[in-house]
């Protein structure tokens, strides 16, 4: 008896170890590394949605002769440290393609990290694909040929609001609002920078900052925005950060115009409502109605798609058109290099240019920052002309008001990229 039993046990590991390495193989894992837990989970649980889903589309065709994506989340609670701690969690379980966006100081801990597991690991390396931690030196003097961003920088997304707002002889004052991290300081730097280049009359009327994720209400902010009687606030927060910032504003009854990074979703929408219409502005790569405004059924598709399966009823709508690209570039980097080695994948992606449902992109060889256009986006009522789809159950959408072909966002670097032997 005993014997047939170790038989038994024995031939059951030898299938183990002949069958694993052929499962794993057929898999394509991606580590998601970002919140889903504490004030930023929302923002989180919404990318990794977004992320499955575009999974799932390529899934049905299959990458490679029929290889799988699989998105493996990893909570990071917004925190670099834990984000450390996940990205050795992910290592562990044989991940080599790892993905963040929420803030940059943990975009800048695994840049930092990644770098050097790569350095001393020339066998088991990993590719970062950034997708929204948007602080410029990471595609300037900290550029990594690891690490690609498929997310316009704070200085492309000021300029592209700039360039609007110097037109606007209306904008005399302006508040800058933003969260006490490096990138809400690169924003508020940006912005100050090009307002003095492009309408030095434009008054600065106050530059805050408040810590990230930790305030919960921002009625005291808005008082203080109201105080220095600014026609217009500049503000990169994100999140609930973002989302109590225009709930106060709507409390408050603040006329301002604001000009932001994320006032076009999650959470956004909802906190403001009507009360943002032809007040609250956005720039962005994608939003809701674009597929309206330029005729594109099959994004009206992909869109609705989401919707059925993912948006909890409509309560949290597609957001990241830039996902999407990701996901689709990369499953083009894989077909090209024939391999899921990271160093073969970077080196495909590398100057990849790729056509997206609104324009050709380019991933920049030199310091790996997607090229793509961005639109300047208005709140309008939805079921108007091209206004036809809400955002978050608010009876508002968005209109485009201005739109910035992807050459035109392209901005000087000072990257100076080491790579290593193909």
């Amino acid at each position: 008896m005993l014997k047939k039993l170790l038989t038994i046990i024995t031939a059951v590991a030898l299938v183990m170890v002949i069958t694993a390495p052929v499962m794993a193989e057929d898999t394509i894992k991606i580590a998601y590394i970002d919140p889903l837990s504490g004030a930023m989970a929302g923002v989180g649980d919404a990318g990794y949605k977004h992320f499955q889903y575009n999974a799932e589309l390529l899934n049905a065709k299959g990458v490679l002769g029929g290889k799988k994506f699989e998105i493996v989340p990893f909570d990071n609670k917004t925190s670099p440290q834990d984000s450390l701690i996940q990205l050795k969690n992910a290592i562990d379980q044989g991940i080599t393609i790892i993905t963040q966006g929420n803030g940059s100081s943990v975009a800048g801990a695994l840049i930092e990290a990644v770098n050097k597991h790569n350095e001393r690991n020339p066998d088991n390396q990993l590719i970062y694909l950034n997708y929204a931690a948007v602080t410029p030196a990471f595609t300037n003097e900290q550029c990594s040929f690891w690490h690609f961003r498929f997310d316009a920088h704070v200085d492309m997304k000021i300029a592209a609001i700039t360039n609007y707002m110097k037109e606007q002889k209306n904008i005399k004052k302006v508040y800058l609002m933003n969260q006490d991290y490096v990138f809400g300081h690169a924003v508020s730097d940006s912005a100050k920078a090009m307002l003095k280049e492009k309408r030095p009359d434009i008054e600065i009327v106050g530059d805050s900052f408040t810590p990230l994720g930790k305030v919960k209400d921002f009625s005291p902010y808005v008082a203080k925005i109201q105080a220095s009687g600014a026609d217009t606030v500049i503000s990169g927060n994100w999140g609930a950060d973002m989302s109590l910032l225009v709930k106060a504003a709507k409390d408050a009854g603040l006329k301002a115009q604001f000009f932001t990074f994320y006032g076009s979703g999650l959470g956004a929408p909802k906190a403001i409502g009507e009360a943002g219409i032809g007040i609250l502005n956005s720039v962005t790569e994608w939003h809701i109605d674009l597929n309206q405004e330029e005729k594109n059924a099959e994004d009206e598709k992909f869109f609705l798609g989401y919707q059925e399966k993912y948006s909890n009823k409509g309560e949290v709508p597609y957001y990241y058109g830039r996902i999407r690209t990701t996901m689709q570039m990369l499953a083009a980097a894989i077909e090209k290099a024939k391999s899921t080695k990271a160093k073969d994948i970077a080196f495909a992606l590398e100057g990849m240019e790729f056509q997206t449902p609104y324009g050709k992109v380019t991933m920049r060889a030199e310091d790996h920052q997607l090229l793509q256009p961005l639109y300047l986006s208005t709140y309008a009522k939805a079921g108007q002309g091209t206004v036809k789809y809400d955002a978050e159950n608010t009876g508002v959408g968005f209109k485009t008001i201005k739109r910035i072909e992807a050459a035109d966002t392209a901005m000087a670097t000072t990257c100076k990229m080491v790579r290593p032997e193909k």
